[in-house]
Order: structure tokens, then sequence, then C-alpha cells
């Protein structure tokens, strides 16, 4: 166990270290990446070009569309197993996250002379009532949720959500895909505030919109028994894995128009390839049988938050803006459409991470033996 912990904490340093090391490599100061509030727009971006766009669109495509097809040709058997059950009433304090929706919403669009000191912080809110509204939702359907049954496990929650998404800050000052407007007159103090609480939210609302998603056997139809993928020498493959990683972020700064996909992909592999190596389960573990809903629903659900993120984002007063190089065109939202891909790999991190400070779902917890009886 040790040892375990000891490997796991030179990969968090490796992975936080990295991208430093290698800008310093080739004579850059490491310090100008580590401004701070973030306002300096260092990065020079490529424009868009068909050619990148249209062989990641069939790669993204070509990922998606089996699992896509495979749920759909076996709904009938998911609609089956959501019919066992009877569905509950939305909870009264899920009321109360709906009402905090609207009028935060509201706020956040509409700009009222008298609100306008606080109009910057209309975010979280949105996102603290979005928490409510889909732990609400689970409860109906299964008379468990986190909010209600695992309160401490949801506070452990937020706080490391914060400290999750501020090292994705950190990866972005060195690819500047994304970068913030009606920020400049905060302090320090006020931009870490005004921050960390929408931050807080990402793990949450991801793993709270995977529950959801769980209690529907139409979500993720059929994937308990889809393809297994059963790799000969798995300790190899990690160690391969965890090597082309570290050099990837080593290298994110230094080549950011080519490597930025990496920002999503390799903290992922980082860890799973520590685990691996370590001998422990990782998240990819349940494929070698066929296993892939989890690893759908978690998909699923970033995709889904990621959809309100940028939607909200859309007409807030202070809001984050893309530089995308090659595909940065076709936007939904503010978001290039291609760019929602980015948030497959990243349901996947959430639960990683999650999972690190001894998250389990409502499936683990047994709140889900409905879909047994």
């Amino acid at each position: 166990m040790i040892r375990r912990n000891v490997n796991m904490l030179i990969a968090y340093a490796a992975a936080i270290l990295l991208p430093a090391t290698g800008v310093m490599c080739v004579g850059r100061n490491p310090g100008s990446y580590l401004e701070f509030p973030p306002l300096t727009r260092y990065v020079e971006h490529a424009g868009f070009n068909w050619i990148v766009f249209v062989v990641l669109a069939i790669f993204v495509l070509a990922v998606i569309l089996p699992f896509d097809v495979w749920v759909w040709w076996n709904r009938k058997a998911g609609v089956k197993a959501d019919a066992r059950f009877r569905k509950g009433r939305f909870p009264w304090w899920g009321w109360i996250g709906v009402l905090l929706g609207i009028v935060a919403w509201i706020l956040a669009w509409t700009r009222f002379e008298w609100f306008e000191s606080m109009q910057i912080f209309t975010f979280s809110p949105l996102w603290f009532a979005y928490i409510i509204v889909i732990n609400a939702l689970t409860y109906r359907r299964t008379g468990h949720c986190m909010l209600r049954d695992r309160p401490v496990s949801m506070f452990k929650l937020f706080v490391l959500s914060a400290i999750f998404w501020w090292y994705f800050e950190y990866l972005n000052r060195f690819v500047q895909n994304w970068y913030y407007t009606e920020c400049d007159g905060l302090s320090q103090l006020q931009y870490f505030v005004f921050a960390t609480l929408p931050f807080s939210t990402v793990l949450p609302a991801v793993l709270g919109t995977y529950e959801l998603l769980d209690t529907y056997g139409s979500a993720g139809a059929g994937l308990d028994s889809f393809v297994q993928v059963q790799v000969r020498k798995p300790k190899q493959l990690a160690l391969l894995g965890l090597v082309s990683a570290g050099v990837g972020l080593a290298l994110i700064g230094i080549y950011p128009d080519y490597l930025f996909p990496l920002l999503w992909v390799s903290p992922l592999l980082i860890i799973v390839s520590v685990q691996k190596l370590s001998g422990q389960k990782t998240i990819f573990s349940p494929l070698a049988q066929g296993r892939w809903r989890k690893v759908f629903l978690l998909a699923c659900a970033a995709v889904i938050c990621g959809f309100f993120w940028e939607m909200w984002n859309m007409f807030s007063h202070a809001k984050w803006i893309y530089a995308i190089p090659y595909v940065g065109e076709f936007k939904l939202f503010e978001m290039p459409v291609l760019g929602y891909s980015g948030y497959i790999p990243f349901g996947l991190e959430c639960a990683v991470i999650a999972e690190l400070i001894g998250y389990k779902d409502c499936s683990e917890c047994g709140e889900h033996a409905w879909r047994k009886g």
C-alpha cells in the first residue's frame, strides 16, 4: 500500500512538473506561464485547416458511432429493465434547486444595474442548482442519491474538484486553448475566489449526472456485454502509456498547436498506467470482460455537462473564449463542435480522480439494488 501511494505521488509530481520542465529545456522562463491572474495571451495559434478538421472528425465518429449503434440496437431490453420499478415523487429540496437555477440563469444572462457588482459570480449558483436538481432526479427514480445518502462524499468531491480543475487551468497556461474575459480588474484573492467556486462544482456535476444516467437501463444498453479487450502484456503497455503521456506533457508547451489534445488525455494515461504498474485495478479493467457501460456513461455525463457549461457560458458577463488551432470553426455556443470530443476522456478522468478519495457511485453502494430485483 505504501509503495502504491509513493508511486501515485511521483506520478502527480511528474504531471505537474513536466510541462514547466519542458519549456525550461528550450530556454523559456517558466514563470511567465504562472502569471496570476492569467491575463497575458502569448500563444499564437494556427488557423483553421480543413484537412485536420475532416481527419479528426472521422476519427471521433469512428470511436463513438459503434457504441451509439450498439446501444440503439439494444435499447428495448433497457427500457424493459426500467419498467421494473415505480418512480417516486420529486423531492421538495429539488424544487429549491429548480428555483435557484431559474433565478441564477436570469441574473447570469441579464444586466441589471443593481446587480452589476455581483454579475461575475453568477456561474456558480447555476451549477449548484444543477447539482441539486440532478440529485433530485436520481432520488425520484431510485429513492437514493449522493446529496441525501453520501453528503460527506459529496463535500469531498467539491474540495477535490477545485484542486482538480485548477490543475487543468495550469496545463492550459502552456497551450492557451481558452482564456477568460471581464476579469481584468480582479485582485489575486478575488480571482481565486471567483474561479474556485465554479471549479468546485465540476466533479459533483459530472458524477451526479453519471449516477442519474446509470438509473436508466436504456442508457448504455447492451454495453455490459460488448467487445472484450484482452491485453497480452498489460504492464508493458502501461509503461508505454506512462512514458508517452509524460513526454507529451513535457512537450505540450513547446508544440501547443500539435499536442494540445494531450491536455485531456495525458493525466488520465498517467494515473491508470501507474495504477496498472502498481497492480491495482483501473477504470479500464472491466473492458476485459466486455463491460463498457460505466466508461460509456461517464463519457456521456461529461458531454451533457459540457453542453450546459458551454450554453450557460454563451451570454454570461464573465466568460471564457476558445482559441483552438486547426479546428476552431463551426461552433456550438463558444465551443468549436469538435472540441466537445475532449469531454469524452474528461468524464473518465473525473471518475478516476474521485476514486482516489474513496468515491463510490450508487451501484457500488448498493443504492441501485432495484435493478437486480
